[in-house]
């Protein structure tokens, strides 16, 4: 069953998102999807939200899926495994590559917009490319560092005698099994930092390895061509090794370009290493050393002489920093704290922040007690913010509400504030935060940092209890206004925008329709379609009609919602009973580029039941090799209460085939 469920997800999601075709890679990090997509205009926003299973969905430079921990890992396996690549790798192209002027054009409308509100800038693109060096590497953090976690534990009772001392082997296996990430992480990143900008894997893991001046054993050294000191082994570390492999990848394409097929592979690795080694041993290190130095010392200063007030700030707004992407920036100064000095005392003030989230659930469950949606939504959200988890509670709850996000972000300074009086709290590995984060606290200040997060549940608690709970979150559900956004828009809507309240005299009535055939030709159920999208009815239930005719007709009165780029597919909406309804003409039509499809409507356009949308070339199509097979389905099917077919057999075009009663 776990299974099916995880098989599920991916097809879903690869149903909304435009299909494997419109993907270029995924990756995934503790809690969501990062969906590199090629054209935005295929995905569908809406039904992504609605898929069950997902929890919500962060519309950035990439497509962001939140799912939960351990499910976003089986699902994006799945996925990736479907395209035949690894994660991370660029899916192979098919029909895209031979429509990618089209889809460019269409996608540049589409995303104007949002390249509005998300200008790239530089920072902007560093700060993606820092995430897509770090995020596959947060499992190995995870792992590692609860396995360094549980060994110092157990090196703290033997020191107590409360374990005999037959488990000191024990207990340095688990060391030794731990330091294997953070004992040769500069490596690991240099190989991931390699893979981002396009260079060699390997060299980029020859840069790593170098930063650790492996064969330099002392008396021998190497001087800091600055001061004349010796350089240290580790010197520059994480930054350092971002630094160089960055300029490896220029310096390797650089010389890709100018040596001769012939002889590319002798010269380019052997010049590439020779040169960035020495630069990176000479340069980097020194340069990257001290301001590595600098940044934590000045971090160190700011969290001593600022204490409370520090905390405060910082657990106030990391949360919208992570709304921005700016938090991506913290993970190498994370390390590059652990590195130097075994922990990282920033990691237990921004865990506040969800701890904050969890109090304002709290708080919301309590006063809106009638709102049984939003209760639930809650429930199930909550286990896992108080693990650490926040995207549920952020992105199902607060966010969408408004004041809560606010409020909670409150909570999480008075954590934050709390954490930042006893100083000194440090974090042995990044993780998740939450009570999972309990393990990783270095030198027993587990008390302390238990503290700051009861301080944020009860910061978060009374701060939303008091000042951040919307009058119509409160109501019940027949009353109350939105808690996501997606309700909020569906009730406006339904009230056709005169946002009038429901009363509990207004009783909404079921609504019955019929709905015509959009085209000609021998009618049948959605599940016979040879398309395992449409069969098993992922987007909504309806029906199929192999054509006879190529005539496109409406099937309701209503409103064309969009029109495909490539021609072969409509929504629309009807004017009774708000009806969400799909048209699709063939069966991988998207690959014929439009050719047969003539659509004469367009987005916006009111139609009525009946009127023609266009014409399809029946032909065509099957001389494409594709079925001509055209489905109807209706994708809001939460909202149909009963769908009865009226005709079997021959039909034709704009004749009444489906009875559709809304809720």
């Amino acid at each position: 069953m776990e299974k099916d469920k995880y098989q599920r997800l991916s097809d879903e999601i690869y149903a909304q998102i435009g299909g494997i075709d419109n993907v270029e890679s995924i990756i995934h990090c503790m809690t969501r999807l990062r969906i590199k997509i090629r054209d935005m205009s295929k995905v569908n926003i809406t039904a992504l939200k609605k898929i069950d299973g997902v929890l919500g969905v962060v519309e950035a430079d990439t497509l962001e899926i939140v799912l939960g921990p351990g499910v976003n890992t089986k699902v994006a396996k799945i996925m990736n495994d479907k395209a035949g690549v690894k994660e991370g790798e660029i899916f192979p192209a098919n029909s895209y590559q031979a429509n990618k002027s089209e889809v460019e054009r269409k996608a540049a409308e589409v995303h104007a917009a949002h390249k509005a509100s998300l200008k790239q800038t530089w920072w902007r693109a560093a700060l993606q490319h820092i995430s897509a060096i770090f995020v596959p590497l947060i499992p190995a953090f995870v792992g590692a560092g609860l396995i360094s976690g549980v060994a110092g534990i157990l090196r703290n009772m033997l020191t107590a005698k409360m374990l005999p001392g037959s488990w000191n082997l024990g207990v340095t296996v688990l060391a030794m099994i731990s330091s294997a990430l953070f004992a040769y992480l500069n490596i690991y990143v240099g190989i991931n930092t390699a893979k981002e900008f396009g260079a060699t894997p390997g060299l980029g893991g020859i840069i790593g390895g170098i930063v650790y001046l492996p064969g330099i054993v002392a008396p021998v050294t190497i001087p800091n061509i600055f001061d004349g000191k010796p350089l240290a082994a580790g010197q520059g570390g994480i930054i350092g090794v971002l630094l160089g492999v960055w300029l490896l990848s220029y310096v390797e394409k650089f010389f890709h370009k100018h040596i001769a097929d012939s002889v590319d592979i002798i010269f380019t690795p052997f010049l590439t290493i020779l040169i960035m080694g020495l630069f990176t041993v000479f340069l980097i290190m020194p340069l990257a050393g001290w301001f590595s130095n600098s940044l934590v010392g000045a971090i160190n200063w700011v969290l001593k002489v600022g204490g409370p007030v520090s905390g405060f700030i910082l657990g106030l707004f990391f949360l919208p920093m992570v709304m921005l992407g700016l938090h991506q920036i913290l993970t190498p100064i994370h390390l590059e704290m652990i590195q130097k000095l075994g922990f990282t005392p920033l990691l237990p003030i921004l865990a506040m922040a969800g701890g904050g989230q969890v109090g304002a659930a709290v708080a919301l469950w309590v006063r809106c007690r009638k709102n049984k949606q939003l209760v639930n939504m809650i429930k199930g959200a909550l286990p896992v913010g108080i693990l650490g988890v926040g995207e549920p509670l952020i992105y199902g709850v607060t966010l969408p509400l408004g004041r809560p996000f606010i409020t909670a972000c409150i909570g999480g300074g008075i954590g934050g504030a709390v954490v930042a009086a006893f100083g000194q709290v440090g974090s042995i590995a990044i993780g998740p935060s939450g009570v999972a984060l309990i393990p990783l606290i270095a030198h027993n200040m587990w008390w302390a940092y238990v503290l700051g997060l009861l301080a944020a549940y009860i910061g978060g608690f009374i701060a939303t209890y008091f000042w951040g709970v919307p009058k119509e979150a409160m109501l019940p559900d027949g009353q109350a206004g939105p808690e996501v956004a997606e309700r909020r828009e569906a009730e406006e809507e339904a009230t056709n925008l005169d946002m009038k309240p429901a009363t509990t005299s207004t009783i909404a009535k079921p609504i019955t329709q019929d709905i015509a055939a959009p085209v000609s030709g021998q009618i049948e159920g959605l599940e016979e379609v040879n398309d395992e999208v449409f069969s098993q009815k992922m987007l909504g239930d309806g029906f199929a009609i192999i054509p006879t005719d190529g005539s496109i007709v409406a099937s309701v009165d209503g409103t064309i919602v969009s029109v495909m780029s490539t021609k072969h597919a409509l929504t629309m909406t009807s004017a009774k009973g708000n009806l969400e309804i799909l048209i699709h003409m063939g069966i991988d039509t998207v690959e014929l580029k439009g050719e047969p499809f003539d659509i004469t409507v367009r987005e916006g356009q009111k139609v009525k039941a009946g009127q023609s949308l266009g014409t399809m070339n029946i032909n065509k199509i099957k001389e494409a090799g594709k079925d001509p097979v055209v489905m109807m389905a209706v994708t809001n099917k939460d909202t149909v209460q009963d769908m009865k077919l009226l005709q079997f057999g021959e039909v034709k075009a704009g004749e009444s085939v489906l009875e559709v009663t809304s809720k």
